[in-house]
């Protein structure tokens, strides 16, 4: 049985595609993100864009650690960029995220890439790859 996060990742990148293929690259993050989030939507998930995480380290809280660009139903999280490069940080970014939010998947879509599948990385905290 496939478990949830699958669904949500392979709906997600299927998503990421066509958009990048309609759109291409050179617009803002932000509008990646809400066209992203449109028709996420319209497939029936729940999403809350920009949230903000707090972390507590020993007896100190942080109230904005950092900040989510997209958790989809609270189990995968999205981290969008519009640049022309992929670099090794932002899967090393969403690791911490889901690290500190205990939850097991996510990406980096970077829709500045020539092609989305150079600029998609999927990335597993406690899942197989």
């Amino acid at each position: 049985m496939e478990v949830p996060e699958e669904k949500i990742m392979r709906d997600a990148f299927d998503v990421g595609i066509r958009i990048h293929r309609e759109l291409g690259p050179g617009l803002y993050e932000s509008v990646y993100e809400a066209v992203f989030c449109h028709e996420m939507n319209k497939l029936g998930y729940r999403l809350e864009r920009q949230r903000e995480v707090s972390i507590e380290w020993d007896g100190l809280k942080f109230e904005k650690a950092f900040r989510l660009d997209l958790l989809i139903d609270d189990c995968v999280i999205i981290e969008f960029k519009a640049v022309s490069e992929m670099h090794k940080l932002f899967a090393r970014q969403i690791l911490t995220y889901l690290k500190l939010t205990q939850k097991r998947l996510g990406a980096v879509m970077n829709f500045g890439m020539e092609l989305f599948k150079d600029g998609f990385e999927r990335v597993a905290n406690g899942m197989p790859r």
